[in-house]
């Protein structure tokens, strides 16, 4: 997938449009909700040497929020990685050339779920007297 394709499923699917937050960095972007402001994706380039191999090409990726649950099932996934400048606990690094068809995509709605804004269950006057 390319960082194109990438912004463009984005933007049809999740209906948000990158935002450039740091100062003359126009290859950086944030995807955030609109509601809370919170990001769901970064992009950026970054040499292949952050990932462990021997090579400096720049390449895209994208770092999106998982459940800590899912983390072991994509940890071994091609090219799904601990993330890159990101708490990895939380975070993992899609290299975007290098994942399996769909992988970004689905990766992207988890990190998307993840981060916006939960409606809390407000309890009822009735439940709090009744000790609920």
């Amino acid at each position: 997938m390319t960082r194109e394709a990438f912004l463009e499923y984005c933007a049809s699917a999740l209906c948000t449009e990158p935002d450039y937050p740091f100062e003359d960095d126009f290859e950086t972007a944030v995807l955030r909700h609109g509601d809370n402001r919170k990001w769901f994706a970064l992009i950026m380039k970054v040499s292949m040497r952050k990932f462990g191999f021997d090579s400096d090409r720049t390449v895209d990726i994208v770092n999106l929020k998982l459940p800590v649950e899912m983390f072991g099932s994509f940890s071994k996934e091609d090219g799904v990685y601990p993330a890159y400048h990101m708490n990895k606990l939380h975070w993992i690094s899609v290299l975007l050339s290098d994942a399996a068809d769909g992988t970004a995509e689905f990766l992207t709605n988890v990190s998307y779920e993840a981060t916006k804004t939960k409606r809390r269950n407000r309890k009822s006057k009735n439940d709090s007297k009744n000790g609920k």
